[in-house]
């Protein structure tokens, strides 16, 4: 027994050794030439609004800045249809890629690489060469604000992208759903692991507003956000509670983002943008 607990503890000690070391090995991160602010949109669970999130967000911010969008879930990329971007991008003398734009807003997503009918298979690896290259193989500057459109969960993407450039902040989207709030919570305790702030949380698909009375009816009880995520890593501002509207959806899939618009959404995403600006670095600010 004194044996096995003997390689045990050398074990550990190695394991620990190498952790140290890998930490110490990091690469630096270095700026994206031109970005002057980096927003990550994310969310722990998948399914609950957050590429709609990130488009409208990115149209709303568009109004006072420069923008880039994003897509970095390699695997489902959302954006390309949500910004109704089809063309595949050009590429210069550089070999960088050069960004379609619309809406006033610049979009790379590997929907715009790859044929949009055949699933991505790849390890994580190739999955974090890919990240890479879309940070930094596109020609993002001059930019004020990157919004990066994150895949759910806390795996291979989250961490390659937080470990290659600096962020600024993160903005995290839940449903008022339990499991979804638990998946959030998550998130947000990953990022703050690698010491990244939150900017806030958009509640998303909360209440159902009546087209006939216009009344507001919850569709996942009444208890406040704030205090289910009281105490834990997620316990930052509400920046704003968004409806379910049948709309919205339409929006999505016709390309239209629903800021454009809807002008309860755009002013719902102008709340948002009014908090998040005075935490930018901007000429203005």
């Amino acid at each position: 027994m004194s044996v096995i607990r003997s390689t045990s503890r050398t074990c550990c000690r190695r394991l620990l050794s190498s952790a140290s070391e890998m930490s110490r090995g990091l690469p630096k991160k270095f700026p994206l030439p031109g970005v002057k602010n980096i927003i990550l949109v994310a969310s722990g669970k998948g399914g609950v609004g957050k590429s709609t999130v990130a488009t409208n967000l990115a149209l709303s911010l568009s109004k006072r800045c420069s923008v880039g969008l994003l897509d970095a879930d390699v695997f489902g990329p959302s954006i390309p249809l949500m910004m109704n971007v089809k063309e595949h991008p050009e590429v210069n003398h550089q070999k960088l890629i050069i960004p379609p734009i619309n809406y006033h807003v610049k979009c790379m997503s590997m929907g715009l690489l790859v044929d949009p009918n055949s699933p991505v298979v790849w390890r994580g690896l190739m999955v974090m060469q890919a990240i890479k290259k879309l940070l930094r193989g596109v020609v993002w500057g001059p930019l004020d604000v990157l919004v990066v459109d994150m895949p759910p969960g806390t795996g291979d993407t989250q961490l390659s992208i937080t470990q290659e450039v600096p962020v600024t902040g993160v903005v995290m989207v839940t449903t008022p759903q339990a499991v979804a709030v638990a998946d959030c919570i998550k998130g947000a305790e990953m990022f703050a692991k690698v010491s990244l702030p939150i900017l806030g949380i958009i509640e998303n698909m909360v209440y159902f507003k009546c087209p006939s009375c216009e009344v507001h009816h919850p569709l996942y009880g009444e208890t406040p956000l704030s205090c289910r995520v009281q105490g834990t890593a997620a316990d930052v501002p509400v920046l704003t509670s968004l409806p379910m509207e049948p709309g919205v959806v339409r929006d999505c899939d016709q390309g239209t983002p629903s800021v454009i618009g809807n002008e309860e959404m755009g002013l719902l995403f102008e709340q948002v943008t009014n908090q998040i600006v005075p935490m930018l670095k901007l000429d203005d600010s």
